[in-house]
């Protein structure tokens, strides 16, 4: 099994949680390679099993380093993949309003507009998730671990992953 993780981080929140996936991932057994989309040639990806993107939001947008990088993106169709979102929280310590979901989904727009550009190119998600930042640029929210182990194992437990797993194993007789 082999997942291809990018990751636009500007500030290493984003490189946080690749790193921590990875630990994750390789507990599973699962090979993790991590890039950033700024060394990575959008159209010379690997094969892989799984693609993750996780991208920062700006003004409730990904990054435009990601965007640009989605959209020149060539892999073939039916592809599976996964996103990860590193967004502001949306209580931030001395706010008095906590806005509400609805509010949030207003302007938090990162992961519907990295799917649209990976569905429209035939794409299939299995997978995505935020974790929230408690600052323009950082820190990560407490127990930010959690989350990714959360996720981790929403990967592994896939149909699909087991069955590459299964089929990754070679059982000698002796």
């Amino acid at each position: 099994m082999k997942i291809e993780y990018y990751h636009a981080s500007k500030y290493g929140n984003g490189a946080r949680v690749a790193d921590e996936f990875k630990k994750q991932m390789e507990l599973e057994g699962i090979t993790v390679n991590i890039h950033h989309v700024k060394k990575s040639k959008p159209q010379d990806i690997p094969p892989a099993d799984l693609y993750i993107f996780s991208s920062p939001g700006r003004f409730g947008k990904p990054i435009g380093d990601m965007q640009h990088f989605l959209k020149k993106v060539k892999v073939p169709q039916g592809t599976k993949y996964a996103l990860i979102a590193t967004e502001l929280c949306p209580n931030p310590e001395g706010v008095k309003r906590i806005p509400t979901e609805e509010e949030i989904g207003k302007c938090q727009h990162v992961l519907p507009i990295m799917n649209q550009l990976l569905q429209e190119k035939g794409l299939v998600k299995v997978a995505e998730t935020k974790i929230f930042v408690t600052g323009l640029k950082g820190p990560l929210e407490k127990e930010w671990q959690k989350e990714v182990e959360v996720f981790s194992s929403q990967i592994a437990t896939q149909p699909y992953i087991l069955a590459s797993i299964s089929s990754d194993q070679v059982v000698s007789v002796a």
